[in-house]
Order: C-alpha cells, then structure tokens, then sequence
C-alpha cells in the first residue's frame, strides 16, 4: 500500500486539528473534491497558508474490501498533514473498519453526510444521512471507539435541512456521539446555485459547542472573513475557490505564476495522470489567460504539450527527461 510512511512527531511536526481550532481564529481548509483533492493538489495548497486538508471522499465498503481500492484511492507522504479522510458509509461497520485502516496515517475521518448526486443517495450514502440520526450517531460512535488515539478526530459533513431545526437537532446528537466538529454546506440537498444560508449556519453555530465550518461560495479570504464575521464559525471550508487559486488561503486574489510552477514541479514529482494534471492547470489560469489563449491551452492533448505551452508562454520551467 501507498500510505506513505507511518512517522511520529519526532520525525515530522505538525498541528493536530483541534490545536488548529483551539489557536487560530479561522481555520482554512481544502474541501474533499473527486479526481482534485489529492495528494499533489494537497502538497500545493499547503504551500500556501492551508490549515488543513482533506482526501476526495472514498467509498469505504470497497475500501476495506479492496486491497487494489486502497492503493488507488489513499496515497499520502510524512508531509502530508494534518489529514482528514473522508469516507462515504452507510453501515457502522465499514466506517469503522476503515477509520481504523487510516488511523495511523492521517489525523482524522469525516463522514460524508453531504453529498447531493442521486447514486449517492440510492446507495444510502451522502446527504440521505441527514434524515437518519441513530445510523450516523451508530457511525461515529464506531469509528470513535475502534480508534485507540485520543487525537483522532471523527467529523461530518453535511448538508441542511428545509425545516433548520431538524439540522440543529442533527448537529446536537452528534455532537453528544463524540463528533469532533461539523462542516455545514449552507443548502438542502435539492439546492445547487442558490445562495448559501448563512443564518442557519450562525444558528448551528450557536447552538453546538464544537466547532462548525462553512462550506459553500468561499471563493476569496475576504469572502472567508466576511462568512466568520457572519456567522461566528471556527473555519471555512473551500473547493472550487482553491481550485481556481490555489493560493486563495495566502490572500491571493488570482493564481500566481510562482502557485502554477508549483503544481508542475509537485505533480511531476509525484506524479497525476495528464487529464486530471490539466483540468487543474485550466482552473488555475481561468483568470489569468484571455479567451484566445484558453481556447489554445484547454485542447493541448499531453502532458508534455501542457508544458511546453506554459514554458514558452509564461516562464514555467520543467526538467525535459
């Protein structure tokens, strides 16, 4: 397995999540994101002021299962914390079993309870979670008790309900099962482009004594501040604003070209296939490239094509091998 090395402090220091959330006043974080969030895009937005990281959710049943879905679906180095594994699970046993297989590799698991897309919900996983209290509180106890680390953080991501007070509701039981902070995406699950509800993430808030963290429409630090400010949150967390500038978190208001020769030097070293490797890049010069330019940059068929075009047009040097 690819799991990276199993270190202790004395060889790699970092912050655990609740030291994060105890001694900074916001908490930045990089959301779960299929193909995007792994560990090139993680080792890159580290560079540039990220708190915290988390891994693509990954479908725990095959997880455990899997031998050949572990490799493919978990890698990681010493750097790369603090680390929270997000987990798809709709039984206690499987959350559990993989919290377990992760737990001396990263820092923490989430339980995703937010998912929206309709596969999700027809195998029971994602936002559907939200209507069954007893299942998730069964899940984060499981997980919490089959990891022997006091530091281990077990959390949820979830989406809202219609009815707000059913969301609150929610949020307290799990805060009574052991949760160690929730990541709340302001809309229901029937919500796409609507404007995030802000007041039922202050309420939430409000009415919990573990830390909560804004999701959803966090594209620029100030729109981070603006959302704490707001609400009253512990953190904010961001998917398709850090996609588009990786060096949001750092107070960048568009990628710098030193972010775009870090994410070539970072992938090639570690390698991401090309169609992953570009759509990252093609997100990262949205603003920064005319019309024309992208039209050029986003049909480029190769890896080795991606580089010469950046090397001739902007300065980014590579190691020709």
């Amino acid at each position: 397995m690819e799991f990276g090395v199993n270190m202790t402090e004395e060889t790699f220091h970092w912050k655990k999540p609740m030291e994060l959330f105890q001694e900074k006043t916001l908490v930045k974080i990089c959301a779960p994101m299929v193909r995007y969030s792994k560990l090139p895009f993680r080792m890159l937005v580290r560079k540039y002021d990220c708190d915290l990281a988390f891994t693509p959710m990954i479908i725990a049943n095959s997880f455990v299962q899997s031998l050949k879905a572990r490799d493919n679906e978990f890698t990681t180095c010493k750097e790369d914390r603090p680390l929270i594994v997000q987990f798809a699970a709709n039984n206690d046993l499987d959350f559990g079993d993989a919290a377990t297989i992760v737990s001396p590799f990263a820092d923490g698991v989430d339980l995703n309870c937010g998912c929206p897309q309709r596969w999700a919900l027809q195998e029971g996983y994602g936002a559907c979670l939200i209507t069954k209290p007893d299942l998730v509180h069964s899940m984060v106890s499981q997980a919490r008790n089959r990891v022997d680390n006091p530091d281990f953080t077990v959390s949820i991501k979830i989406r809202i309900h219609n009815d707000i007070r059913k969301t609150v509701n929610l949020c307290k039981s799990m805060e009574a099962a052991g949760v160690s902070w929730i990541s709340v995406h302001g809309r229901t699950k029937e919500q796409r482009n609507q404007p995030v509800n802000l007041e039922a993430v202050k309420l939430i808030q409000e009415n919990v004594g573990i830390p909560v963290i804004a999701n959803g429409d966090i594209k620029s630090m100030e729109d981070a501040k603006n959302v704490q400010e707001l609400t009253g949150v512990k953190g904010v967390m961001c998917a398709r604003g850090v996609l588009q500038n990786p060096a949001m978190f750092a107070g960048f208001d568009n990628t710098p070209l030193q972010c775009i020769q870090d994410m070539v030097d970072i992938s090639l070293k570690l390698g991401l296939p090309h169609t992953t490797f570009h759509h990252h890049l093609m997100y990262m010069c949205e603003r920064i490239m005319s019309k024309a330019e992208r039209r050029i940059f986003n049909t480029l068929p190769s890896t080795p094509a991606v580089l010469d075009y950046l090397q001739e047009n902007y300065g980014v040097t590579y190691e020709k091998g």
